[in-house]
Formats: C-alpha cells, sequence, structure tokens
C-alpha cells in the first residue's frame, strides 16, 4: 500500500481469533490500532475535520477546537499537522502523559481540565472550557464529536462494512460506548444490512451514557459523565456495564496469556464478552472491536502502583 497522506493508513481487515472467551463459538478480535494515529478514532478524526471543512470553515483562519479523553486528539493531532490546520485539544487528567505528548509532538495545544463536573467526571467541565472559549474567539470551530453526524458515520460507512465484508456472517458485535460514535456507526450498518445481528453496548460502571448512577471512572477512553446527543439507544440490543477492575484483569491476562497488549477499553469489551458467553448459542460468530493497543496504558492498566493506589488490595 502507497498512501498520499499519512491519515489514508488505515487498516479495516484485522482480526484475532479469541475462541477461548465463549467456548463452542468463535470470537474474533477486530484490531483498529494498527494506523500511524494507533486507534479507531483515526477514522472519526478524518471523518469531522472533512465536515469542516465541507461546512465552509476558512482554514488556516479557522483554528479548531475539541475535547478529547486521548486517542481522538492524538488523531486529530495528526490529520491537522498533514493539513496545515491549527488545533487545540481539551483533555483532562485521566489522559496518560504519553498521549499528552504524542498530542503535543504533532502540533497541538493541549489544555488539561482539571475540574470535575457535576456528575464526578470531566466531561462537562471540558465542553464548558470550550464554549467558554468559543463565546470569545470567532475564530475557533469546535467539531464536537458528541454530536455530530460525521462520527458515526465514518464508522457506518467502514468499521461496520468490514466486519460483514470480512466474516460474512455476524452473530454478536461487542462495541465500548465511549462518545459513541463507533457504537452508532455499526449500530446503523448492522440494521441496514443483518438485521440480525445483535449489537451489544460495553460501557465503564460509573458512567452515565445509559442512565446509570454516576461514579469515579480512571480509564480513559470508554464512558462519559454526560450523555452523548448522537446516542440513539433504541439502535442497541443489549447494554453490559462492566468495573474498571475487571478491565485490568481482562488486559493483564491476555497480556501474559496471549502476546496482546490491549488498551482499556479492548479490556472491558473483552471482560463483556467473557461475562455474557452463557447466554450466547454454541456456533455462533462473535466480533469485539478493539479500539486500540497497550501502549499508551503502560503507566495506568499495566502499572502495579497504578492500580494499588485506585483499588486498594486489588492486585
Amino acid at each position: 500500500m502507497i498512501a498520499e497522506e499519512v491519515y489514508d493508513l488505515v487498516l479495516d481487515d484485522l482480526f484475532v481469533q479469541l475462541h477461548q472467551l465463549v467456548p463452542g463459538s468463535s470470537v474474533f478480535l477486530k484490531i483498529e490500532g494498527l494506523n500511524p494515529a494507533g486507534s479507531v478514532k483515526l477514522k472519526t478524526a478524518v471523518a469531522l475535520v472533512e465536515e469542516a471543512e465541507a461546512s465552509g470553515c476558512r482554514f488556516p483562519r479557522t483554528r479548531l477546537i475539541e475535547s478529547t479523553s486521548g486517542n481522538l486528539g492524538v488523531a486529530l493531532a495528526m490529520v491537522c499537522a498533514a493539513k496545515g490546520y491549527s488545533l487545540t485539544c481539551v483533555t483532562d487528567p485521566n489522559a496518560g502523559p504519553q498521549t499528552v505528548r504524542l498530542m503535543e509532538a504533532l502540533g497541538a495545544e493541549v489544555v488539561v481540565v482539571t475540574a470535575r463536573d457535576g456528575n464526578g467526571g470531566y466531561l462537562q467541565s471540558r465542553i464548558d472550557h470550550i464554549q467558554e472559549r468559543l463565546s470569545r474567539e470567532p475564530d475557533l470551530h469546535w467539531l464536537n464529536q458528541y454530536a455530530s453526524p460525521a462520527g458515526p458515520r465514518a464508522h457506518r460507512q467502514r468499521t461496520g462494512r468490514s466486519i460483514l465484508r470480512e466474516l460474512g456472517h455476524v452473530d454478536y458485535v461487542f462495541v465500548g460506548a465511549g462518545t459513541t460514535g463507533t457504537l452508532m456507526g455499526c449500530a446503523q450498518f448492522f440494521r441496514r444490512h443483518s438485521p440480525g445481528t445483535r449489537i451489544i453496548a460495553v460501557d465503564s460502571t460509573g458512567s452515565v451514557t445509559f442512565g446509570g448512577p454516576a461514579g469515579r471512572r480512571h480509564i480513559p477512553g470508554l464512558g462519559t459523565s454526560r450523555r452523548p446527543e448522537i446516542l440513539t439507544e433504541t439502535m442497541v440490543d443489549e447494554v453490559v456495564m462492566i468495573a474498571e477492575t475487571e478491565a485490568v484483569d481482562m488486559c493483564r491476562t491476555l497480556a501474559r496469556e496471549r502476546g496482546l497488549l490491549l488498551g482499556g477499553s479492548t479490556g472491558t469489551v473483552l471482560s463483556a464478552v467473557q461475562n455474557t458467553a452463557k447466554k450466547i448459542p454454541d456456533g455462533s460468530v462473535v466480533v469485539a472491536i478493539s479500539p486500540d493497543f497497550g501502549d499508551r496504558y503502560l503507566e495506568s492498566v499495566y502499572d502495579d502502583s497504578w492500580v494499588a493506589e485506585r483499588w486498594p488490595g486489588h492486585l
């Protein structure tokens, strides 16, 4: 493959077999981290920037801004660097230091918001920061992944389509619910092209996305402290909530037993697959989406001190 731009290097056809998670069925982990941005968010980033271009934003005068827990910020920074656009990423203390350094290395301004919102998270605080800046900086444009249809559209056209194209028949798709762009895009695709496929949304305990009680969360990627506007719950067949400690255990087990160094979101999704296994009929084809790898979690999920500080006695 020879690409014209770095953000065109998206590999959408890579799967790893993890059949042991659901005995009697076939389980395929869709690997999304093998692109230059290192996560599924590269597809979202390209779509959001293209939407801004199509909306009439005049570059380079227009400066882009977005709220991010980390991976989207890295992807947006890569796209904007290649296009020569100015970008500000608004993140919070849960973003790993390596991720922050990546955004900065790619030329983005990074703002770390430390005030928690009313639900104990940072999302609304990040958005409040953006809205305050928009009110006084007329050349600033908010990409707004939480409300833009561009994100779901990218995953409807690419992620969902690639799953069915590669596997032919799919009974279950497990998708982590962060901003819900990947979830909604995949759900939209399968509702139209494979309505018998069950869409399972996976969320972290403490997230309010699906109406659960708010709680303190530590692993970036999944969960929100504010419901995304793009979410349509009727598109989802089931929601599975997973404690962050289960995600940590799954990540560490697969690293040691399969050589798979996976991100916290992937650990959460695979924990949901394992917890749901008894309800899945024999002979089913199950797909789980892995948003990223674990190299950005070495100082968190894979660090004994970090885990012990947040969940004393867990290890």
